[in-house]
């Protein structure tokens, strides 16, 4: 997959199966405008559809103060209403693609994430931070709410009580509280963040690609069903993978004792 060159996202490979993804408006603290949600958008499709030998992405921001401050409310000022709902079906069609992407996403929070920020790293599959950052769903203070996936996807990774006390107080908080409560995997010194993500990434890709994805959906769909049915497509999940010439080699490298060689197929 060769994306185009980006205005608000910078791109660069990390090696053959890794991309590291970075929001790129460091001058307003990566806030996000209509241009940075056409960006987006336009990324995750192509990496539905077309991810070449890209295994796994990191997404990160420029600068060392913000991973994200939210949408650009200086865009916003005086937009009417049509255009507000315009940018926002805009931003909601980015959110969903990032949350269906077959790749695995990891988040590194470089800095502060706040509303539409944070939204988009809990639209990843986990999130590292960075010690000494903050972190808000403040949209109740702008006489708004979250509107990224926010409510639903902190409920689910904090518990509906710990949500409903964030969202609604809109108080920020801190990467060790983050952690504590299971919203981030890990709590990283600034200067190591990215060097960990990008290790984790590496060793993701390491993996066989079906494989990842399918465990990746089966976990993310399958959270959403009962116990019995969610087993039910894991199952399905599973049996797409008994054919492939990766799961041949797999098996086969087990036994000679030497590392696979997985190609995605």
């Amino acid at each position: 997959m060769t994306p185009p060159e980006y205005e608000t996202l910078a791109l660069e490979r990390q090696g053959e199966h890794v991309l590291m993804a970075t929001l790129n408006r460091p001058q307003v603290l990566n806030a996000i405008n209509t241009r940075m949600g056409h960006d987006m958008l336009d990324l995750w499709t192509r990496l539905a559809a077309e991810p070449g030998e890209l295994r796994c992405v990191v997404l990160t921001g420029a600068g060392e103060r913000a991973f994200c401050a939210g949408g650009d409310l200086k865009e916003r000022d005086g937009m009417t209403e049509a255009a507000w709902r315009s940018q926002h079906e805009l931003f909601e069609r980015a959110f969903v693609a990032l949350m269906d992407l077959p790749l695995p996403v990891i988040a590194a929070l470089n800095g502060h994430a706040y509303g539409g920020g944070l939204e988009t790293a809990l639209g990843c599959d986990f999130i590292y931070a960075a010690r000494g950052a903050r972190f808000a769903l403040s949209e109740v203070r702008l006489g708004i709410m979250p509107g990224g996936c926010g409510t639903q996807n902190l409920a689910r990774a904090v518990g509906e009580r710990r949500a409903k006390e964030l969202i609604l107080t809109a108080r920020a908080f801190s990467a060790e509280e983050g952690n504590a409560w299971g919203l981030f995997n890990r709590v990283c010194e600034p200067a190591a963040l990215l060097t960990e993500a990008l290790d984790t990434a590496g060793a993701i890709a390491a993996n066989a690609p079906l494989s990842v994805r399918q465990a990746k959906k089966s976990i993310h769909y399958g959270l959403q069903m009962d116990l019995r049915t969610g087993y039910r497509f894991e199952i399905e999940a599973y049996n797409r993978l008994v054919d492939t010439e990766d799961r041949h080699e797999g098996v086969r490298a087990f036994n000679e004792k030497r590392k696979p060689v997985f190609r995605g197929k």
